[in-house]
């Protein structure tokens, strides 16, 4: 049973000069910045487009409950247990805004669901890397969540209207997911050796995988033009990993941490920092489902559908219950 009650309008056939005049005015109204909304006419590849986008958006916060997930029952302080635990279920509510933008397209969330468990759906890359000690915590909040942010800031103006509207508070959140890491490394720097080396090792296990999640670079991406064009991505893939290390070079600097990349260095004629080359294999490895906890997510992920069954059926009968007494009540 589908778990969205929005339905796509049937459209009569139409002519092709029909189809032409439509497609026309569609560009027309992305071209004046105007947002398309679920009844209105789009392309089918408009449609496809953002599903794909907006499902694996949805799949990335979910599966990235995963990693930091993994640390709440070991946080070194109550308090810190606390925020773990309030960031992850702000993740959880990000997936749920995103999935519940992505029915409107007229796919369900089951089918949502299936296409995430069977591999034919995509998440983010970053989320099949381990997470090693404590200081992860902070790398992932300040590289993770920092990069997430570039990248999704201008997702509040896309063209696509619910998407564009879930991702304003999925933002701010974000953004305070991302100062709470940088001050657990930042307390971790200002703590003991061993606690500052614990924050570069982290650093170093996270940086690469963390240009590597903006995506591949414009020459190899072939979705960039696309949703450039259709206003659904308003920086390409290599703007946004730039503006990343130009704003996150400095960050480090304040930390006393060093870059793990020797070909780093300021460029004064770009005014942006010039960076060593990407080790694009590893990317398309994760991608491809070889990272190093691929199989691991996955499992988890597919075993919490599976042992959460009962509680969706329990759901179920007393919705229906419920509909069924307030029916007899109508009568």
């Amino acid at each position: 049973m589908p778990l969205t009650n929005y339905q796509r309008p049937k459209t009569k056939k139409m002519s092709e000069e029909q189809i032409k005049s439509l497609e026309r005015q569609f560009e027309e109204r992305i071209a004046r910045d105007e947002k398309i909304e679920p009844k209105d006419w789009m392309p089918e590849k408009y449609r496809q487009t953002h599903i794909r986008q907006m499902s694996q958006h949805a799949h990335s916060e979910i599966v990235g409950m995963l990693p930091e997930g993994n640390w709440i029952t070991r946080a070194p302080s109550l308090r810190r247990k606390v925020a773990l635990l309030a960031k992850v279920q702000d993740e959880a509510g990000h997936g749920l805004y995103l999935y519940s933008a992505t029915e409107t397209l007229g796919i369900s969330r089951e089918e949502m669901y299936e296409q995430l468990h069977t591999g034919k759906a995509k998440y983010s890359s970053i989320f099949n890397y381990p997470t090693l000690t404590w200081a992860d915590m902070g790398a992932i909040g300040w590289l993770v969540d920092g990069a997430a942010i570039i990248n999704q800031v201008p997702l509040c103006s896309t063209s696509y209207g619910p998407y564009a509207r879930a991702m304003i508070r999925v933002c701010k959140e974000e953004s305070f997911h991302q100062r709470q890491g940088y001050e657990i490394m930042l307390k971790l720097c200002n703590g003991s050796p061993e606690q500052k080396e614990m924050a570069q090792d982290a650093l170093n296990r996270w940086w690469w995988p963390s240009l590597m999640m903006l995506g591949p670079t414009d020459a190899a991406s072939v979705h960039t033009e696309q949703s450039m064009k259709w206003k659904l991505k308003r920086k390409t893939n290599d703007e946004l990993r730039q503006q990343f290390i130009d704003q996150t070079v400095p960050q480090a600097d304040v930390l006393g941490l060093t870059i793990p990349d020797p070909d780093l260095k300021w460029n004064e004629e770009r005014q942006s920092y010039d960076f060593g080359e990407i080790n694009w294999d590893e990317f398309w490895q994760v991608v491809k489902g070889h990272g190093p906890m691929n199989k691991e997510r996955m499992k988890a992920r597919v075993g919490a559908w599976e042992r959460g069954e009962w509680v969706r059926d329990a759901a179920m009968a007393y919705a229906e219950k419920q509909q069924e007494r307030k029916e007899k009540e109508a009568v």
